[in-house]
């Protein structure tokens, strides 16, 4: 269909063009009322813009709550710009032009798409749809059964429509689709049968199975690497990453090549490896301290966000208590407001009941001034408790990372040391063996070899220093986010129940105020009219209009 829009000018996705759209869906006796409102495109959760010879996706951003959008019968070559749509259910790309399978990442709720009749070789690029459950690209060009075994990631896959690509000529097409798909319900339309699903499976068992056992292999390899990953994570929050094993040590000569080329002198490979054997060991202690500070801090937190429960429950249910004894006898007063046997009466008991919301509003707002200054002490004593976890963890860091710098200066004047006993050696000609040229290079003079041992220790120290400076930045972020975390739950609390109380305490009031007073008649007078007739007597003015009563003056 696409190709007959050669000849049309391409439109573009705009404002207008989704307007009218949006306007198109609504009945027909609401689309006048549509097209006078200003649409909110947030809200709109379908989207049909088929047959518009739009060339290229655009515009679309503000649709960010869509489940169902169809682009079909246009001339678009790309699939772009769907990013933000990330609640999308069904899309429809088919009779386009598109020839590549892209830009789908974020749909990772995409349970229905179809690419049917475009220009697609290859079905690639969709690893993130993995709630994909209908999936058309039929009348493609598609070649190589080869291609079906990319869609045995999409576990939830049920149908699949494939016909129409030059694949589907391999008279082995279909057992082949079915032996790699067993989960396959439909195919092209038809129901895959049992009986068709045992031949496929016989005849390419041999092949399935090896695919089976290479995916279970990368299943249980990523499974690994998410574990790994999890626990980077854990170690992250902790403070101590990378710190249970030589990463900091090696990162420190990672980058220093004059202290590879110094590995060589004699004496030197022994001097570093009983160096790293030790710095190692602190680095592992201060991890080890690290996860169990961790937990204490986790638990510290725990401890107090559960104590502040407990003091609010408590507090909450006095308040309970006290409103529903409030409201055990709402009714029956305004019952007796209503059905006062005189006016004064009523204004008596409106007066009286009023008093008692006064009262009510008093010992609500009392008990939630005494939970606010009880949370306000107990969170003093907890941004008190913090800064003494914060302190203790930053001065053990403090004297770990101490016990690398000693070690990495003592290292430094051992290097130091060797380093001009072998050059006063290599001056009288005493060396055991002959040194490599670059190595010979720093040996020609006292002052060249010096330099580049200070140079290769102030970068080592530096990279401690940076490691040391990252864990206290990291201590000081925490205690300050986790005090004014509490801090800000308690104002925000405390800001919501006084607003919860002064509209409760408003509802009451607007009961009181919307009670009719009944003020009773005198009793009727029986002497006849003139007329015979019974009559009534004046009275002070009561009007009484589809059994709403009100008082007029007389």
């Amino acid at each position: 269909m696409s190709h007959l829009y050669n000849s049309i000018e391409p439109n573009v996705i705009d404002d207008e063009m989704v307007q009218k759209a949006i306007e198109e869906q609504y009945p027909e006796d609401k689309r006048k009322l549509a097209e006078r409102e200003d649409i909110n495109f947030k809200n709109v959760t379908e989207l049909q813009l088929s047959f518009r010879n739009i060339l290229q996706i655009d515009n679309l951003w503000q649709f960010e709550n869509l489940t169902k959008l169809q682009l079909d019968n246009n001339v678009i070559e790309k699939i772009e710009a769907l990013d933000s749509l990330v609640h999308l259910v069904w899309l429809d790309l088919s009779f386009n032009n598109i020839e590549v399978i892209e830009g789908l990442d974020t749909l990772v709720k995409l349970q229905d798409l179809s690419l049917y009749n475009n220009r697609i070789s290859k079905i690639e690029h969709m690893d993130m749809l993995q709630e994909l459950q209908i999936f058309s690209i039929g009348k493609n060009n598609l070649t190589t059964l080869q291609d079906v075994i990319y869609l045995r990631r999409f576990k939830n896959l049920r149908t699949l429509n494939l016909i129409g690509n030059p694949l589907c000529d391999d008279e082995q097409y279909t057992l082949f689709v079915v032996a790699h798909l067993p989960d396959l319900v439909y195919l092209d339309f038809r129901l895959v049968c049992d009986t068709m699903r045992e031949v496929a499976v016989l005849k390419y068992q041999d092949l399935t199975e090896l695919l089976e056992s290479e995916e279970a292999q990368a299943l249980a390899q990523l499974k690994e690497k998410q574990a790994k990953q999890k626990e980077l994570e854990y170690h992250k929050t902790a403070f101590v990453e990378y710190l249970n094993g030589s990463f900091l040590f090696d990162s420190m000569y990672a980058e220093d090549t004059e202290a590879a080329k110094l590995t060589c002198l004699p004496g030197v490979g022994e001097l570093l490896q009983a160096y790293r054997k030790e710095f190692v060991s602190v680095c592992e202690n201060l991890f080890n301290y690290g996860l169990k500070e961790y937990e204490n801090r986790e638990a510290e937190v725990s401890d107090f966000y559960k104590s502040l429960h407990e003091a609010l429950t408590a507090n909450q249910q006095e308040g309970r208590k006290i409103i529903l004894d409030f409201e055990n006898r709402k009714k029956r007063r305004l019952d007796e407001i209503h059905n006062a046997s005189s006016y004064d009466i009523a204004e008596s008991k409106r007066a009286k009941y009023k008093e008692d919301i006064l009262q009510l509003s008093e010992a609500l707002m009392t008990l939630e001034m005494l939970i606010a200054d009880h949370l306000e002490e107990q969170i003093k004593d907890f941004k008190e408790n913090i800064a003494v976890t914060a302190s203790t963890l930053i001065e053990n860091v403090k004297g770990m990372m101490t016990q690398c710098r000693d070690l990495e200066n003592r290292h430094h004047e051992k290097l130091l040391e060797i380093c001009i006993m072998t050059l006063e050696k290599s001056v009288k000609n005493e060396l055991d063996k002959d040194l490599p040229a670059d190595v010979q290079m720093l040996l020609v003079d006292k002052t060249t070899i010096v330099d580049a041992v200070n140079a290769s220790h102030g970068i080592r120290l530096l990279k401690i220093d940076k490691r040391e400076s990252n864990i206290l930045s990291n201590t000081y972020r925490w205690q300050a986010s986790v005090t004014e975390k509490a801090f800000q739950n308690e104002i925000d609390r405390n800001r919501n129940r006084v607003k919860e109380i002064i509209q409760y305490i408003d509802h009451l009031q607007e009961e009181l105020d919307n009670v009719e007073i009944l003020e009773p008649m005198q009793a009727c007078k029986t002497a006849p009219d003139r007329d015979g007739c019974l009559f009534m007597p004046e009275l002070p003015g009561i009007l009484q209009v589809e059994g709403i009563t009100s008082s007029i003056p007389p």
